[in-house]
C-alpha cells in the first residue's frame, strides 16, 4: 500500500505541476470563459487592494483559488501547499486569511475529481480511493468528502 500511495504521490505531483506550467503557457490562448474568470480575479484583488489587503495576502488567496479549482486539492493540501517552504512558502498569516476569504469551493466535488483520477488512471479499488483521499501522505480529505467521492464515483 505504501508503494501505491508514493506512486499516487510522485503521479500528482507531476500532474500538479504539469497543470501548473500548461496553466501559464496556455493563458495566452484562454477562452472567454477564462476571461471572464481572471476578471472576476482582478476585480477581487483591486477591491482587496483599496481596503488595505496587503498583496502578499491577496497573492495567496488567488494561489488558493487556483489549486482549489484548476488542481481539485483538497482544503488541507491547499493550505499546506500555501504554507509548505517547498510549496509558495507564504507567512502564517497570509495563509490564513487566504483559507479564511476562499469562497465558493466544492471540496466534495473535489473530492469526487480526484477519486474518478484514482479510478480511471490508476485502476484503484474503491477502499484503496478512500484511503488515498484521506491520508496524510495522499490528498488529505476529510472522511466524509472521501465517502462521498466513493460513493458518487459512477455518476
Amino acid at each position: 500500500m505504501k508503494k501505491i500511495i508514493t506512486l499516487s504521490a510522485t503521479l500528482l505531483a507531476g500532474l500538479s505541476l504539469t497543470a501548473c506550467s500548461s496553466s501559464q503557457t496556455d493563458s495566452s490562448s484562454s477562452s472567454s470563459a477564462d476571461n471572464a474568470s481572471s476578471t472576476e480575479v482582478s476585480s477581487k484583488s483591486s477591491s482587496t487592494s483599496s481596503s488595505k489587503v496587503p498583496a502578499e495576502y491577496s497573492a495567496a488567496l488567488d494561489k488558493a483559488k487556483s489549486y482549489a479549482t484548476t488542481m481539485d486539492m483538497s482544503e488541507q493540501g491547499v493550505r499546506d501547499q500555501l504554507a509548505s517552504s517547498s510549496g509558495e512558502d507564504f507567512p502564517d498569516k497570509a495563509v490564513n486569511y487566504a483559507m479564511n476569504h476562499l469562497t465558493g469551493i466544492d471540496w466534495n466535488k473535489n473530492a469526487l475529481a480526484k477519486a474518478k483520477t484514482y479510478q480511471k488512471e490508476m485502476d484503484m479499488s474503491d477502499n484503496a480511493i478512500k484511503e488515498q483521499l484521506t491520508s496524510s501522505a495522499g490528498e488529505k480529505f476529510t472522511a466524509s468528502q472521501a465517502e462521498y467521492a466513493v460513493q458518487h464515483l459512477s455518476d
